[in-house]
Formats: structure tokens, sequence, C-alpha cells
């Protein structure tokens, strides 16, 4: 009894300093990060494009994703997370993080389906690629995720004792519900459609060679370059291609996947009807929220990413925009 003592104040302790710390890294890396992707994607000479302006909508999400995670992870670690305690914050908060983490992941699945679209040989596809049709997506993704979550208004409540969280679904079939679709939703079928678009545009790219019609992402070369020159470029842009696509992918399951089985873990021993230990309780409370804090790197590696794997496109415009913000500031302070 006096080592389980020992090793559930330990874990507690190590959870409260997790909830702080590690909160705060990921905080500030992620918000930096999605504030960059925001000002490099609205450059005009980008924005046009239907392709950024979903990795755009994706970063606001991601952006305000973190910040009604984040930070409320940030301040339990002190104990004054509000949402443990205040219902109707408990409802609204969780409502915004699922709704919001949800539209960012799915628009990162438009933009994937947008790159094979831009690079079909077929002119009906090819034209369905249009700024249009990705303003009429981000409605539709914003829509139907709210749709989906409605139902946390009545499922969550706080100040729970028997679950993982103190704001948490209040019955068992309101859990089972909510890990399902945060399981499927959020990241499994995400997943795998990022997987296959991406795989396909780049097979696709492939097989068209020097006769492929070149994505708006990637048309910034010179046509008066030879066809050996022009095949070596083509190679760097699959390879660059490759890379963000098996990075995100790789990254996004790596990071959320872990949760998702530990919640379906927790809804399967919630069917058995076995008393757990206090020492039990501790050990699955700390697992759970670690994996949930790792949940949130997904929502802060795009604009990373895109600069360590994303080639020159990315950097140039990161670069001229940085430019810019110095030259403004300097002239202003001035």
């Amino acid at each position: 009894m006096s080592s389980n003592t020992t090793i559930i104040t330990s874990l507690t302790v190590v959870s409260a300093q997790l909830n702080r710390y590690l909160s705060i890294v990921i905080l500030l890396f992620g918000v930096i990060g999605n504030i960059l992707n925001c000002l490099v994607l609205s450059e005009r000479t980008l924005r046009s494009n239907p392709c950024v302006l979903l990795f755009l909508a994706s970063s606001i999400a991601s952006l305000i994703t973190l910040i009604s995670g984040i930070a409320v992870r940030l301040l339990s670690g002190w104990s004054m997370d509000l949402t443990d305690t205040v219902e109707w914050i408990c409802k609204f908060r969780i409502f915004i993080l699922f709704s919001s983490r949800t539209i960012a992941s799915w628009l990162i699945v438009m933009a994937t389906i947008d790159r094979w679209l831009s690079s079909s040989i077929n002119v009906h596809l090819r034209h369905m690629s249009t700024i249009k049709n990705a303003r009429r997506g981000i409605i539709i993704i914003i829509c139907l995720s709210i749709i989906v979550y409605i139902q946390i208004f009545y499922c969550y409540q706080s100040n729970l004792i028997d679950s993982p969280l103190k704001c948490y679904g209040k019955t068992k079939w309101c859990r089972i519900l909510n890990d399902f679709e945060f399981a499927f939703i959020s990241v499994i079928i995400p997943s795998l459609l990022m997987f296959i678009f991406g795989l396909m545009t780049i097979l696709r790219i492939r097989q068209t060679s020097l006769r492929r019609i070149q994505p708006i992402m990637i048309t910034t070369f010179i046509q008066t370059k030879s066809k050996n020159q022009r095949s070596q470029t083509l190679r760097k842009t699959d390879h660059y291609l490759l890379a963000m696509l098996f990075m995100q992918v790789l990254l996004l399951t790596l990071f959320s996947l872990p949760q998702v089985i530990v919640t379906l873990y927790s809804n399967i021993n919630l069917n058995i009807n076995q008393i757990k230990s206090p020492l039990d309780i501790t050990i699955n409370q700390f697992i759970f929220n670690l994996f949930i804090l790792l949940t949130y790197v997904t929502n802060g590696m795009p604009f990373y990413i895109y600069t360590l794997t994303g080639g020159t496109v990315f950097r140039k415009a990161l670069l001229k925009t940085l430019t810019e913000f110095i030259r403004k500031f300097i002239f202003s302070s001035t």
C-alpha cells in the first residue's frame, strides 16, 4: 500500500508537470507555426491557388484547436481549469475543440484531393480544381463538423469522478459515441484518404512525365528548359511531394493513433464490470493525459513539415514574408 501510494503521488505530480511545461512548448511552437503559415499562405502570389486556400483554412482551424485545447490543459496544470467545474464552459470548449480539429484534418484531405484533380489529364477533373469549389468545400466541411459534434452539448458534463477527465461523456454510450467519432472521423478516415489521393497524385505525375499538366502549386518551371533539366526537376518535385505527403500522414497517425487506441481500450474495459484499484485509475489517467497532449502536435506541425520538406516554393514565400515584416517593423519604429 505504501509503494502504491508513492507511485500514485509520483504519477499525479508528473502529469501536472506535463500539463504545465509540455503544454507551453506545444502551444508556443504550434501557435507560432500556424501564424507563420497564415502569413505565408496569404501571399498574393499563393492565395489564388485553391490548394493554398485549403491549407490556409486548415491552419486557422489548427490555431483554434491549439488555443481551445492546449491553453485549457495548461490551466489544468495549476488547477485553474474551469471546464472541470463549469458545465457550459465544458460543453462549449469540447465542441469547439472537436469541431476545429475535425475541420483541420478534412481540409488537408480536401487539399490532397485538389492536388489529385489539378494533376489529372482529364479536362473535366482539372476544371474542378477552382477557388470556388475550394470555398464550397470549406463551408461544407465546417457545417458537417458542427452537425457531427452537436451531441456534445448533451453528452458532456463537468465534475465527473469515474472518468479519465472531469469534463467528459456522462454516460457509457456518450463516451463510446464520442470516442468512435474522434477515432474514425478525425483520425483514421482522413489519414487513409490523404494517403490514397496523395499517392494517386504522385503516380499520375510520374505516368504523365513530360506531358503532364502540373498542379498549380508546382507550375513554376520555365518551359524553355531542356528535357533532361525538366526530368530532373520533375524528379525533385516528386520527391518533395512524396516527402510532404508521407511525413504528414505518418506524424498525424503517430501522434493521434495512441489516443484512439487508449480511448477504445477504455470503452472496452467500461463494459467489463471490473473494480479498478486507485493505482490502475491513476495510471490510466496519466497515459490518457499524455496521449491527449501528443495529439495537439499534429495541429502545430504542418508549418515545420512544409518548411523542411516542401522544397523552395514555401521557403521562398516564407523568406519574403519575414523580410517584408521586418522592413515594415523597422520603418514603423523609425
